[in-house]
C-alpha cells in the first residue's frame, strides 16, 4: 500500500467515524480488499478460508471503530485487528503460525469503552433474525468454531455458515450502507 492509498484509506475511516455513511461503505469495501489479499498470502495449507478472516475482520472493525486514534493511520490498526482474527482462527483450528510484528501498535481501547463495545455488540446483533443471531454470536462473539456452533445450534456446518454470511452482510448493510 503507497501513502496515497493510506492517506485515503485514512480520510474514509475518520470520515466514517464522524458519521459519513457513505464513506463507510467505501472504507469496509477497501478495507475488504486488503485483509483478503492478507489472509491470503497467510493461509498456505486448506481447511481454512481467507472469506472467514474477511468477515471476523470487518465485523471486529465496526465493533472497535471507536478504539482507532483519528490522528493514527488506518492501515496499521486494519491490519492488526486482522491479524488478530486471523491468529484467533489459526488457534481455534488448532494450527500454528508465525506473525512477526514489524510496528509497535497502540489498538487498545480507552478506559471505560469496554461497556460502549458490549453496547455496540448488542445493537448489531439486534437486526438479526433470532438464528442468524445465535450463529453470528456463537462464532463472532464467543469465538466458537463453526463446528462448535453447528454441533451446539443443531446445524450443519454449511448451514452455519451460510447464516453467519448473510449475518455479517445484514450487519454491514445496516451499519456500514445506506
Amino acid at each position: 500500500m503507497d501513502g496515497r492509498e493510506e492517506a485515503e484509506l485514512t480520510r474514509l475511516l475518520r470520515a466514517a467515524v464522524e458519521g459519513d455513511e457513505a464513506a463507510y461503505a467505501k472504507f469496509l469495501d477497501k478495507a475488504a480488499g486488503l485483509v483478503r489479499g492478507f489472509a491470503r498470502r497467510r493461509i498456505t495449507q486448506g481447511g481454512i478460508d481467507p472469506e472467514d478472516i474477511v468477515q471476523e475482520t470487518l465485523l471486529a472493525i465496526h465493533l472497535k471503530r471507536h478504539t482507532w486514534r483519528t490522528d493514527a493511520p488506518a492501515a496499521p490498526w486494519l491490519y492488526a485487528i486482522a491479524r488478530f482474527k486471523l491468529i484467533d482462527t489459526f488457534r481455534k483450528t488448532g494450527r500454528r503460525m508465525e506473525v512477526t510484528m514489524d510496528e509497535d501498535f497502540d489498538v487498545a481501547a480507552p478506559e471505560g469503552e469496554e461497556q460502549a463495545s458490549e453496547r455496540e455488540i448488542d445493537r448489531a446483533l439486534a437486526v438479526l433474525a433470532p438464528g442468524q443471531r445465535a450463529v453470528v454470536s456463537s462464532v463472532s462473539v464467543d469465538g466458537h468454531s463453526i463446528g462448535e456452533t453447528a454441533t451446539k445450534l443443531g446445524m450443519t456446518e454449511v448451514a452455519v455458515r451460510v447464516a453467519l454470511h448473510r449475518g455479517l452482510s445484514a450487519i454491514a448493510r445496516k451499519f456500514g450502507r445506506n
